[in-house]
């Protein structure tokens, strides 16, 4: 019995059972026949009345059934007895996945097979069948698109993995722009379904919250805690398949749906309360009903922490599960599962893997503290303190008051061993504390993960160097060897061959097929080619073309019209005084007050497109939005200046948006203030699509202008060192605004109300924050990013030397994909191996 499925690579997968080559033959003709046999067996609808979401639900489910057989094996490699293998849970609150249907097609080496099967059944275009599906938008960026990057690369390296997370019914909102400002709308991304989630309606976990705590004596004699709850919820287990890059592997992303333990109340409903009669499942569900609830309120901080250890609990038990499935000692958990928390936003999971071994299955508290700590790795994603999760104590308390008892006592041991190592020293006490005892009590979550955990890494090398020396030195200074670095990477699968297929498919003809599954060692061969002439045009010639598409998105969402021969400058991200928007819109402000003067002083065409959401309580990024907007609407509507700059804002920008973004940029726009970007991503993908960078010396940017070559980045700005130096002298920004006299009329032109309708009071609070406190330095760059804009213009001018830079940019990034990333932490932190094919 079985059968084996044969990859593009020669690798096979075992089949526990014989299936029909229907559902698993990569060939035009099984896929044609399974399409039309899941639109009549599975929609119930001929072809001839089938909608377009009709012909891409059933190409997800057929394309889905290709993925079964090596998803159920490699499953079995996490459940079966005669298994030694390692696992990783990868805890995270955030999966910003993308759309499934393209990545599936290009990691199980299908997309012509699928073209072909589509044309037999009278469906000529791929294009808008991908179009059709909708993002899950369970993420707000870097860090769910990290996840969802890592995901890719665990399974494409054959590392059995579980990703943990939240099906969060309404994801990241949908944004809209109207007179300027974002308007938060509802992401409905459930509204017709998802073909790529099976409902595991028999893995489900309570989960308690509230209520309080008592003390007894178990059988043995032994001193135990119980927690009496005031509510269950009970998480049902929803997973995704991930495949691997032409491997056998396909792991699992497993979200939870929150529910209630009993959803409907036949007393109430008997007696006529029939509101109360659904109270319950109304309130049950509400905690993985929409992505991150504002939590400037009481009520949404709670929410938000219920969220965190809902999800928490239910992997931490699913884990356990799992390994008794094995039936392997719980005393071993750390030796089967590497559980790793993407940001504090998990950390709670110290704690509760604590009580789950400790409260529940009975084990001594040092071993069980020694299995927690072997178990779990923290990545700090953040330099920002405000950033870093705390939870007013009272709130914690009233949702989770056994896990208060349990973070009390792993505080005090861990205090007390401080105290014998630093006697004396009660401020270094003051400062690791678990609980912040100033101003009202709070708990730290990242000082939680950090003690708990046994590795602790930053996600490149400047956030990690700055991490021991500012944010978590006391942790550096007590446990050294507990720090690590994990530059991020991208996988190249999404973000070349999906998003770029000209540009992937000139690759491969020039240096092979290798390199989207070994970009850091494959992708150096094109270097030779950076100085070839032919090259040189059909590189220009593939940009060229993916410029005009996206003026063609522009226009459509936008109704500006672009010239597709002008310098793409693009900034997409995620609004942040940090990520400094502004600084770049004091350049246009700066450009177009020059331009309105002389118009010849605009060296080449330029297009300065921006995108990214606004947390929908930032109001000062909510600010910039506006600001953004109203300069681009002056610029574009001037009618000697608009024909050498345009100005756009692209709304909504998403995943499925960035796939037209990124291939089209000439320059990426990475200008965070130095020492308050973690790492970054965004400039990786850039990079590898062959964008050059105009940068600040933060994040991964300085790894990236060692790769790519000093001489082929645009570097301006103050370092970190600079940054803290200029602050402790007490920086004053109002003497360079007196002191620079094309910043001062840019700022000047701001205020007076020219770019807003005379309103003068509508921008005074973004101007005054710059002029009085600067906090993000702005005006102490602003002319070294000017000065640094012209030289990009002048580079870009001499256009076989621009796109002999640009080919550089792409061949020296490949240390930048996820998979080196992923393989630095299972060498260094998960002391996890893949499982080679025989291994299965």
């Amino acid at each position: 019995m079985g059968f084996a499925i044969a990859s593009d690579s020669g690798a096979s997968a075992p089949s526990p059972i014989a299936l029909t080559n229907v559902r698993t033959g990569l060939g035009a003709d099984a896929i044609a026949t399974a399409l039309i046999e899941n639109l009549y067996c599975l929609l119930g609808k001929l072809p001839q009345h089938a909608t377009r979401n009709d012909w891409y639900m059933c190409l997800a489910y057929t394309v889905r059934d290709r993925m079964m057989e090596r998803y159920v094996a490699t499953l079995a490699s996490i459940t079966e007895t005669n298994t030694a293998a390692k696992a990783v849970a990868y805890l995270s609150a955030e999966f910003l996945t993308g759309p499934h249907l393209g990545n599936s097609l290009v990691n199980l080496g299908i997309w012509q097979a699928v073209e072909e099967a589509l044309s037999r059944v009278g469906q000529d275009d791929l294009s808008s069948l991908l179009d059709q599906e909708e993002e899950p938008g369970l993420g707000n960026g870097g860090l769910g698109r990290l996840a969802a990057c890592y995901m890719d690369s665990l399974a494409t390296l054959n590392v059995p993995a579980i990703g943990y997370g939240i099906r969060y019914e309404f994801g990241i909102f949908d944004q809209a722009i109207r007179d300027g400002w974002q308007v938060e709308l509802t992401d409905k991304w459930l509204r017709f379904g998802n073909p790529w989630e099976i409902v595991r309606s028999e893995i489900t976990f309570d989960v308690k919250l509230g209520g309080r705590t008592e003390p007894y004596y178990d059988e043995a004699g032994r001193y135990r805690m119980r927690w009496l709850s005031e509510k269950v919820v009970k998480g049902v287990a929803y997973d995704t398949p991930v495949p691997g890059y032409r491997v056998p592997t396909t792991n699992l992303l497993r979200l939870w749906k929150a529910e209630a333990a009993e959803s409907f109340d036949f007393e109430a409903f008997n007696v006529g309360d029939y509101y109360r009669a659904v109270d319950e499942k109304i309130a049950s569900e509400t905690i993985s009903k929409v992505l991150y609830p504002n939590d400037e309120p009481e009520a949404g901080k709670q929410l938000r922490l219920a969220q965190q250890y809902f999800f928490v609990s239910c992997s931490l038990q699913d884990m356990i599960r799992l390994l008794i499935m094995r039936g392997k000692p719980l005393d071993e958990f750390h030796s089967y599962w590497a559980a790793q928390l993407n940001d504090t936003h998990p950390s709670i999971a110290v704690a509760e893997l604590m009580r789950l071994l400790v409260d529940e299955h009975a084990m001594e508290w040092d071993q069980a503290w020694a299995i927690t700590q072997q178990t779990c790795g923290y990545t700090n994603h953040t330099l920002l303190a405000e950033a870093l999760e705390r939870w007013p104590l009272p709130l914690f308390a009233r949702l989770l008051p056994r896990h208060l008892e349990i973070i009390y006592e792993i505080n005090r041991r861990f205090l007390n061993d401080i105290r014998l190592r630093y006697p004396g020293d009660d401020q270094l006490l003051q400062r690791l504390s678990l609980i912040d005892e100033a101003g009202g009590k709070h708990m730290r979550m990242a000082h939680l993960a950090s003690v708990g955990s046994h590795a602790i890494n930053g996600v490149a090398a400047l956030h990690t160097e700055l991490l021991k020396q500012t944010l978590l030195s006391d942790f550096h200074r007590v446990a050294p060897e507990k720090f690590f670095n994990v530059t991020n990477g991208v996988t190249p699968r999404r973000w070349i061959a999906l998003s770029n297929p000209n540009l992937s498919a000139l690759i491969t003809r020039k240096i092979g097929d290798r390199w989207l599954a070994d970009l850091e060692h494959e992708l150096e061969h094109l270097e030779p080619l950076a100085i070839d002439g032919d090259f040189q045009k059909e590189w220009q010639a593939i940009k060229a073309d993916n410029k005009r598409v996206l003026a063609g998105l522009i226009k459509e969402r936008t109704g500006i019209i672009i010239e597709p021969h002008s310098l793409f400058d693009i900034q997409v991200k995620r609004l942040h005084e940090y990520k400094r928007q502004h600084l770049n819109v004091l350049y246009l402000v700066t450009l177009f007050n020059k331009l309105r003067r002389v118009s010849s002083a605009a060296e080449i065409p330029r297009t300065v497109i921006f995108g990214g959401k606004a947390a929908p309580g930032y109001r000062m990024a909510k600010l910039i939005i506006k600001l953004i907007n109203s300069v681009a609407a002056a610029i574009n509507q001037d009618p000697v200046v608009s024909q050498v700059l345009k100005v756009v804002f692209l709304p909504d920008f998403n995943v499925k948006t960035s796939h037209h973004v990124y291939p089209a940029a000439d320059l990426s726009e990475q200008i965070s203030t130095a020492g308050k970007e973690a790492s970054g991503t965004g400039n990786m993908k850039f990079a590898m699509n062959g964008a050059l960078t105009i940068g600040t010396l933060d994040g991964a940017n300085v790894e990236i202008r060692d790769a790519v070559g000093h001489e082929n980045f645009f570097l301006f700005g103050l370092t970190a060192a600079e940054v803290e130096r200029l602050k402790a002298e007490a920086y004053t920004p109002r003497s360079i605004y007196d002191s620079n006299a094309e910043l001062r009329e840019a700022i000047d032109l701001i205020s007076s109300g020219f770019f807003s309708n005379g309103d003068r009071g509508l921008f005074q609070s973004l101007v005054e924050s710059l002029i009085t406190r600067d906090d993000y330095m702005l005006l102490a760059d602003y002319q070294a990013y000017v000065e640094c804009q012209q030289r990009v213009s002048q580079a870009y001018s001499d256009q076989n030397a621009w796109t002999r830079m640009s080919i550089l940019n792409c061949a020296r990034v490949g240390r930048f994909s996820s998979d080196r990333s992923i393989r630095e932490y299972c060498r260094d932190i998960w002391n996890v191996r893949p499982i080679v094919p025989d291994e299965r």
